[in-house]
């Protein structure tokens, strides 16, 4: 496979290392990005994979609760610019569609785009077709989560228009909820607790932390031990209850609820353009071509 300039700045992007390292890593891997970061892992030329830097796509991240506090749903609806994500028509469409789908819950995006959305009876998907005529750039409803308790306490938070959480608590307050749901935001934990983490996820850390203790030359008692240390961090690092939290770092989440006779009983983090991958236009060769046409 041709290792080529965009691989080599996607690897540096999501590693930290620099150009020349990157690039041998890819040859050894035969242009497998993730085989090369957990190589270069594992000798010590990489950090954790930066998976955040690919993150590109406009929109906004819109959360609509009921007036009992009981229900909430969390939106994403994609634009292709920053420009159309602040519009008005833009921010009314997403307004309105949070809105539909709190009050009729459907299952998944394709039942949310059958709905009927205004009095004529057009669907969701109709409204969205004349949106994008009108604006000349697409529009996508791209996921939502809906969440909702009998007895619990729902907390919310936004941050700016592009980052969105929801935690559902039992026990507690919407003050200790909405606080959890910020720290969702800042810390952006993959699980509630270590034990709800993949074995996939752990094992291929397990590898990576043995790989670097072998290579400290130290005795095998210790190597366990640091190995063990070092799982130890990392499952704290990225579960919720094993987290410092933002506002007291001297207190753990688990701490945190355990104080209040709480449990979180879910989360959600959604991102704008999370995991979408945008096209880098080639300022260049625009230029070049529009010299041509002329």
């Amino acid at each position: 496979m041709a290792i080529t300039a965009a691989l080599v700045k996607e690897l540096r992007q999501r590693t930290g290392s620099g150009m020349m390292e990157c690039k041998k890593a890819l040859v050894e891997s035969n242009g497998d990005i993730d085989v090369a970061i957990e190589a270069m892992r594992k000798s010590g030329l990489a950090k954790a994979d930066k998976k955040s830097d690919r993150i590109a796509a406009e929109g906004v991240i819109a959360i609509e609760s009921s007036a009992d506090g009981k229900q909430a749903v969390m939106l994403e609806i994609n634009s292709e610019t920053d420009f159309v994500a602040k519009a008005e028509d833009f921010i009314g469409f997403v307004a309105q569609v949070s809105k539909i789908v709190l009050a009729a819950q459907p299952k998944d995006v394709e039942a949310l785009m059958a709905l009927p959305m205004n009095d004529a009876g057009d669907s969701v998907e109709t409204v969205r077709q004349a949106l994008v005529a009108k604006i000349g750039e697409n529009i996508l409803v791209r996921r939502f989560a809906l969440m909702s308790t009998d007895d619990g306490v729902i907390g919310s938070y936004r941050h700016g228009d592009r980052i969105g959480t929801m935690v559902k608590l039992t026990g507690g307050d919407v003050v200790l909820a909405k606080d959890i749901a910020m720290h969702v935001a800042a810390s952006r934990p993959q699980a509630i607790s270590g034990a709800d983490l993949p074995a996939e996820l752990l094992e291929k850390e397990r590898d990576i932390v043995a790989t670097q203790a072998k290579d400290s030359g130290k005795p095998e008692a210790i190597i366990e031990k640091m190995v063990e240390g070092r799982m130890k961090k990392f499952v704290n690092e990225i579960s919720l209850l094993g987290q410092a939290f933002v506002k007291d770092p001297d207190v753990t989440i688990e701490k945190l609820v355990n104080q209040e006779n709480a449990t979180v009983d879910a989360f959600e983090f959604f991102e704008v353009g999370e995991g979408i991958e945008k096209k880098e236009d080639n300022f260049a060769e625009e230029v070049m071509a529009q010299a041509r046409g002329n």
